[in-house]
């Protein structure tokens, strides 16, 4: 059966063990930990490191091991997303790295799963970002596989402000680049943190995708999206996807869950589905934010009921 779990960016104050004990206290099953490196993040939700694993040595191996049995809840995946393509080669290149050392410390957690952005240079076509695509991402794929570790990569565009204009910092937006790129690194490691919001607000369909690409989603996020059809009407889909859409909790925007959730089970798909909080509504306050993962785990429990232990 899938596993409800949250996505721990939204815990950026929390330490570790604090974010296992709010994944226990509100029912959820699993946490997805970020491991940023240790920094000043550059944008919303990045920054995060719940897992240094510049410094996760095998004593803190066994601590994490030993908080994930103390409060029985699961680590769905390791979290990082950077831009491996950016074109600032120094950034392009430190962020490959990191994601090598997270590749290594998820195969010795024993969790085999780790979530990432393709990248891609935003002046650049996607023909023109394929080539670096290879370079990069070949390697990559190998030494997760050597590690046998699972790579999804998120289909979030990245194009949300002018600083990311015009192709977004994310090559992996749509069925037909995941088609190209599967064809490209045929690797069963290889393959989709899927989530359905940013299909919606690219006037896509979320659900039909997955019937195509059921063996390649390893990892979900649940995260909606409410798009502004008056607004949209007024600045057209040329203006930044900003201007036009707004990310909600899920059951807030325009996803049919019922549907999703319908068609995702006959997949076949049995893993994580991790809520992503970025609904700046619950924003405020730590409090506001375990208020939103409180509301988003007794919606989603209508698609995902908790396994309660057999007496």
């Amino acid at each position: 059966m899938m596993k409800l779990g949250f996505v721990s960016a939204i815990l950026p104050e929390a330490s570790l063990e604090e974010v296992f004990a709010t994944a226990a206290r509100l029912k959820y099953d699993c946490v997805e930990l970020m491991c940023w490196p240790v920094g000043k993040a550059e944008r919303r939700y990045a920054g995060v490191t719940h897992v240094d694993v510049a410094k996760c040595d095998d004593a803190g191996i066994a601590e994490i091991r030993g908080l994930s049995t103390k409060y029985g809840v699961e680590i769905s995946g390791l979290g990082y997303y950077p831009n491996p393509l950016s074109p600032d080669a120094a950034e392009a290149e430190q962020a490959a790295e990191h994601l090598l050392r997270i590749i290594e410390t998820s195969a010795k957690l024993g969790i085999r799963q780790v979530n990432s952005f393709i990248g891609r240079d935003p002046g650049k076509s996607i023909d023109d970002n394929w080539q670096p695509f290879l370079d990069r991402w070949t390697p990559i794929v190998a030494f997760a596989e050597k590690h046998d570790v699972r790579i999804g990569i998120e289909n979030c565009p990245m194009f949300f402000t002018d600083d990311e204009w015009p192709g977004g910092k994310n090559l992996a937006i749509s069925p037909a680049i995941w088609r190209r790129m599967f064809e490209a690194i045929p690797s069963s490691h290889f393959g989709l943190n899927y989530d359905p919001s940013h299909l919606i607000w690219m006037q896509m369909d979320c659900v039909a995708p997955i019937k195509e690409f059921a063996d390649r989603i390893f990892h979900v996020h649940a995260k909606d999206v409410r798009v502004d059809r008056d607004q949209l009407n007024d600045v057209g889909i040329m203006a930044n996807p900003l201007e036009y859409h707004i990310p909600k909790l899920p059951g807030m925007g325009d996803i049919d869950w019922g549907l999703f959730f319908a068609v995702l089970g006959d997949s076949g798909y049995d893993g994580p589905v991790c809520v992503e909080v970025e609904d700046r509504v619950y924003e405020g306050s730590l409090e506001t934010r375990e208020l939103s993962l409180r509301q988003c785990c007794t919606f989603l429990r209508n698609y995902i009921p908790r396994a309660e232990p057999t007496t």
